[in-house]
C-alpha cells in the first residue's frame, strides 16, 4: 500500500476519532481532542511549508502535546488518558532519538512506529469516549423513572 494512502487513512481515522470525542465526550475528552487535532495541524502544516524545520518543531509540538494532556489527566482523572500519555511518550522518544542521532526520519521504522503511536493515541481517545458516554447514559438511566 502507498505510504500517502497510508497516512490519508491515519488522517481521517483520527479525525473521526477527533469528531467522535467533540460530538459524545465530557470535557477532557474535547480538551485531549483539542490538543490532538491542534498536533495534526501543527505537524501537517510545518511539513508542507518548511520541510527542514520538521522534526524539530513535530518534537516540540509532540512535547507540548505530552505536558498539556498531562495536566488533563491530572486534572480530570481519566483512566484512558494513562495509554495517550504513554503513546505520547513513545512518540516523544522516537523524535528524540532520531534527533540526537541525526538519521532521517524519512525511513520506514520511523514511519512505522509513528503510524501505530498516533493510531493508538486516536484508539484511546476513542475507547474514552465511548466509557464516558456510556457511563452519562447509564447516569441518565437511572435517573429516569420507571413506567412499572
Amino acid at each position: 500500500m502507498s505510504p500517502l494512502y497510508i497516512f490519508i487513512a491515519l488522517m481521517v481515522f483520527s479525525l473521526v476519532g477527533v469528531l467522535f470525542a467533540f460530538w459524545k465526550g465530557a470535557v477532557a475528552e474535547r480538551t485531549a481532542a483539542l490538543v490532538v487535532m491542534g498536533n495534526m495541524a501543527i505537524s501537517i502544516a510545518v511539513n508542507w511549508a518548511s520541510p527542514d524545520l520538521a522534526a524539530t518543531v513535530v518534537f516540540a509540538s509532540d512535547g507540548l502535546s505530552a505536558l498539556i494532556l498531562l495536566i488533563v489527566t491530572v486534572r480530570y482523572g481519566a483512566p484512558w488518558m494513562g495509554g495517550v500519555m504513554l503513546f505520547y511518550a513513545a512518540q516523544f522518544s522516537l523524535h528524540s532519538f532520531y534527533l540526537v542521532t541525526a538519521r532521517p526520519n524519512t525511513d520506514y521504522l520511523h514511519a512505522l512506529i509513528n503510524n501505530i503511536n498516533f493510531a493508538g493515541i486516536s484508539w484511546c481517545l476513542i475507547i474514552g469516549t465511548a466509557v464516558t458516554a456510556r457511563r452519562r447514559w447509564r447516569l441518565a438511566q437511572r435517573a429516569r423513572p420507571s413506567l412499572t
